[in-house]
């Protein structure tokens, strides 16, 4: 499930160009369109961290997948940018609603390895980010060879691919929810308010860390085709460049969450913060098919490894009667910051700024910010967490 819902998300990266030629539009809008994946996934995160104090997390995460096959033949029958602009939301609301549903759940699945059982879940979403690029190729591919009714563009077979699965995958799990005992840590999570009063510190240093870098990793990945044929590589080479960052976040993930369980959680999400900082700087400054290999490789490696370290230190310091609810609201702050970033830099380049400026003044921004983490950090006025 989780695969899917983070292929939702992610899958509108490689068509950004197919959404410029079939609709007509500049990149600011399809900029605009990823964008509204994000915000979307935002949307949902405090009404599903509302809905968690009533209904189990399992639940919950059933409903993300029935959001996500109608979501999908919405998109998938989209006839002017609009309807995309709508359907493209609408991905974004069943992912937002199922990672406040689903992380906490598997955190307690596993409440003696938090950091291992983030890393695996992780990893299973990593590798629809991996396969998106290839994926979308081979859909596009079949697909101009095929006459399918009520499909005018190939680029439409991928949401109907996506709805098909997920209706399939919504079965599986419920199926398996019913032979499974599961988790009562979340019963006493009944207030969300309170929640948020009584954990805001452990939530604002969530939301600044990833709001901010991931305002930066949104610019970076939506437009990383784009940016890669900007650089000279040809069309098809900078598509699956894209399965390079994320190929690098499969085993990223994987260990990241096994060392957020033996290292002090705070320097080290601190240090994968710099690595990233210096990454983005390094890129704008490469250029050749190799060394665009080998760079695209470290930065995806970097930045896939905050993901789980972050949810670890979150999920691990969130007290039972509180996480759910206090995670929802974190999401939510997190992902309304990071969501523009995409439209940041759609509108950036379409008024004369190259993408490697724009990055450049990104990543200062962001080391900016992190060095005063830094600061906070050493003054010991960020919380620890917990491990």
């Amino acid at each position: 499930m989780v695969l899917l819902v983070n292929l939702a998300r992610v899958v509108f990266a490689p068509l950004l160009g197919e959404f410029i030629l079939f609709f007509d539009v500049n990149r600011a809008t399809v900029g605009f369109v990823a964008t509204l994946v994000w915000l979307g996934s935002a949307s949902l995160r405090v009404p599903t961290g509302w809905l968690l104090t009533r209904i189990p997390r399992h639940r919950v995460v059933l409903g993300t997948g029935i959001v996500l096959v109608l979501a999908s033949a919405l998109t998938a029958s989209a006839r002017s940018i609009e309807m995309l602009m709508v359907g493209a939301a609408s991905m974004g609301l069943a992912s937002g609603a199922y990672f406040v549903a689903a992380n906490p759940l598997v955190s307690e699945l596993y409440p003696e390895r938090v950091g291992r059982a983030m890393g695996i879940h992780g990893t299973a979403s990593q590798l629809a980010a991996v396969g998106v690029a290839p994926f979308v190729t081979l859909v596009l591919a079949v697909g101009a060879d095929l006459d399918v009714p009520f499909i005018s563009a190939s680029w439409q077979l991928v949401f109907v691919c996506v709805g098909l699965a997920a209706a399939v995958v919504t079965v599986a799990l419920y199926l398996t929810a019913r032979s499974t005992e599961l988790p009562d840590a979340g019963a006493d999570d009944r207030d969300l308010l309170g929640a948020v009063r009584k954990e805001w510190r452990v939530i604002l240093t969530g939301v600044v860390i990833l709001g901010a870098t991931g305002f930066v990793w949104q610019g970076v990945f939506n437009f990383y085709e784009l940016y890669m044929t900007s650089k000279g590589l040809p069309q098809a080479t900078a598509r699956n460049m894209l399965t390079v960052v994320f190929g690098a976040g499969v085993p990223a993930f994987f260990l990241s969450g096994r060392l957020a369980d033996k290292l002090p959680r705070v320097p080290y999400i601190l240090g994968v913060l710099v690595a990233f900082v210096v990454s983005v700087l390094v890129l704008t400054q490469t250029q050749g098919l190799v060394p665009l290999l080998v760079v695209t490789a470290i930065l995806g490696y970097v930045i896939h490894s905050l993901f789980p370290a972050l949810d670890a230190y979150l999920l691990d310091t969130l007290p039972d009667e509180s996480r759910g609810s206090a995670y929802s609201v974190y999401s939510f702050g997190m992902m309304i910051f990071q969501a523009t970033g995409a439209g940041a830099v759609g509108y950036l380049t379409d008024v004369a700024y190259t993408f490697d400026q724009v990055f450049v003044g990104f990543a200062v921004g962001l080391g900016v910010i992190v060095a005063g983490l830094l600061v906070l950090q050493r003054a010991g006025r960020i919380p620890n967490g917990g491990a």
